[in-house]
């Protein structure tokens, strides 16, 4: 039984009891709360159904918490209900009912914990979206883990995600970057505001191989050629550096094919004859004021041009007309201001700004020894993707930049996360994993099955403890789904390996010597093989692998 399956069978002996004694059910929450206790003496779950349901129901808290425990001391799956305090209910579950969530796994391997709150919604998920002048920084590497993570756990609540990478391939920076390139190419000096590191002189001398007299032309169009061919070199080299994260984007949109299409001139007059936009000062605005921003945004400047909103407002219209119901935009920490001007372009189209969600992630920090990491050497300024992988590899650094929420900076102990210890988070699950499959290698060796198990014979309270907590994996996901948080999946696994760990060291689970497969030996092996499975669906969510060997 699981907490939500303990949740229903609460409410549904609630309704009983108030509906026995002429009560109004309605007193009743939508959801009940069911939490495990700090301290395993008081029993396997609590709940303050009674809590938050008397007051509405005319009774005192301890008579209704009375009468629910009297009633759930007769109800199949339940072996004792107390009353705690002024109202709290104090919960055991029987072995039988308690362990049917090991058969629950077993039987439905991966898909264990996925729901179905997002079925029939698609959701367009935009994530890293770094302007192609340069490679992929830390904040930008952090989005790319957390991004494909927070879509992997959307699919697992039922949606359609289309992740998508929004590429700034117009404006100034553009200009600013090929102006760089063509100094590098020429051997000048970088210009003013201009773009350096080693990775400009690489990128320019790909551009000059590419079309060998490019630095022959008229001006104009040795600018126009070295953003066109730039940016096509930064974006293949963008790519290659996602793929080999494990981060692929369904979808790459630019903003420069918004301008040269007509959409962006198109989308901003539809808004002008819809009335959304207002004319004052010579310029086009956007009531974003409306929508909490701290003052309306222009849209068409007085010397009409539009303002980078415009492309903005083309974008979400262009997401729309694709078929998404939802819009995630994941921006950097520079990017509040754009939260509100966000949903108010939704409204300006006529939809609800709920359809438009912005998250906004904090800074990155490496450090070695509590010192800062030095800058990359191909880069000059920034630390890169790349850079990180090169340190720790791939499943350090995606485990390490998913585990925290992104509302927080994020300092990551390079020393720590290199260690093959369990101070380190990512090996410590990875190896409940291994030490999982290694146990699953003996077990077939002795000829021990988990076929069959009698599951009612787990009753050791470190056996109780890791079902229970396995049993709160749907509810994990799902409050990960629903919050966008998927380092929950992350803190989960901490504590399931934790649980796994603390029952391997005082349960024994395979016959040693010359003692011959019993049921226990069966059953243990049983929970094994489904805490293997979470452990291993939770990693894939995040996008980190589970080894069978370490």
């Amino acid at each position: 039984m699981t907490p939500a399956a303990l949740a229903d069978l609460l409410h549904a002996v609630a309704v009983d009891v108030l509906t026995e004694r002429g009560l109004d059910t309605a007193a009743l929450p939508d959801e009940v709360t069911v939490e495990r206790p700090r301290n395993p003496e008081h029993g396997d779950y609590a709940t303050n159904l009674a809590l938050r349901s008397a007051k509405k129901a005319g009774v005192k808290p301890a008579d209704l918490a009375g009468w629910l425990a009297e009633r759930l001391e007769t109800t199949d799956g339940v072996a004792a209900a107390e009353v705690a305090g002024p109202g709290f209910l104090n919960l055991r579950l029987a072995a039988d009912a308690q362990a049917g969530i090991v058969a629950e796994i077993l039987a439905q391997g991966a898909a264990y914990g996925h729901g179905d709150a997002f079925t029939g919604q698609a959701v367009n998920l935009e994530f890293v979206s770094a302007n192609p002048t340069g490679p992929i920084h830390l904040g930008g590497t952090r989005w790319a883990a957390v991004g494909d993570a927070l879509g992997r756990v959307l699919e697992a609540q039922g949606a359609a995600v289309t992740r998508e990478y929004y590429v700034n391939d117009a404006g100034a920076q553009i200009d600013r970057f090929a102006e760089s390139l063509i100094a590098a190419a020429r051997g000048e000096p970088v210009p003013e505001n201009g773009y350096g590191g080693a990775y400009v002189a690489e990128v320019a001398a790909k551009v000059v191989e590419t079309e060998p007299g490019v630095l022959d032309q008229p001006a104009d169009q040795v600018l126009h050629a070295f953003k066109r061919l730039g940016v096509a070199v930064m974006l293949d080299e963008m790519r290659a550096s996602l793929e080999s994260f494990g981060t692929h984007f369904d979808v790459w949109s630019s903003e420069l094919a918004l301008h040269a299409s007509g959409a962006v001139e198109d989308s901003v007059q539809k808004l002008k004859d819809d009335g959304a936009l207002y004319y004052a000062d010579n310029a086009w605005w956007l009531r974003s004021t409306d929508h909490g921003d701290d003052k309306d945004r222009v849209v068409i400047k007085s010397d009409r041009r539009p303002a980078y909103i415009a492309g903005d407002i083309a974008y979400y219209r262009d997401k729309r007309a694709r078929g998404a119901d939802l819009a995630i935009y994941m921006l950097g920490a520079d990017h509040h201001g754009y939260i509100h001007r966000l949903k108010a372009v939704a409204a300006a189209f006529g939809d609800d700004p709920a359809r438009v969600e912005v998250l906004i992630g904090q800074l990155v920090n490496l450090l070695r020894d509590g010192e800062p990491v030095k800058m990359s050497k191909r880069a000059g300024t920034i630390i890169t993707l790349e850079d990180l992988v090169d340190a720790v590899g791939v499943d350090a650094a995606r485990y390490t930049l998913t585990r925290s929420s992104v509302d927080q900076v994020l300092d990551i102990d390079l020393d720590l996360i290199s260690r093959r210890t369990n101070e380190n988070p990512v090996f410590y699950v990875q190896y409940a994993h291994a030490r999982l499959s290694a146990l699953a290698r003996n077990a077939a060796d002795l000829g021990v099955s988990a076929a069959d198990p009698d599951l009612a014979l787990l009753v050791e309270p470190r056996e109780g403890d890791l079902i229970r907590t396995l049993g709160e994996f749907p509810r994990v996901l799902a409050s990960a789904g629903q919050l966008r948080e998927p380092h929950r999946v992350a803190r989960f696994l901490e504590e399931l390996a934790g649980a796994y760990h603390r029952f391997y060291d005082t349960c024994r689970v395979l016959p040693q010597g010359d003692e011959s497969p019993a049921a226990l030996h069966t059953a243990r092996l049983a929970l094994c093989d489904a805490t293997r499975t979470v452990l291993a669906s939770g990693l894939q969510l995040l996008g980190v692998s589970a080894p069978e060997r370490m």
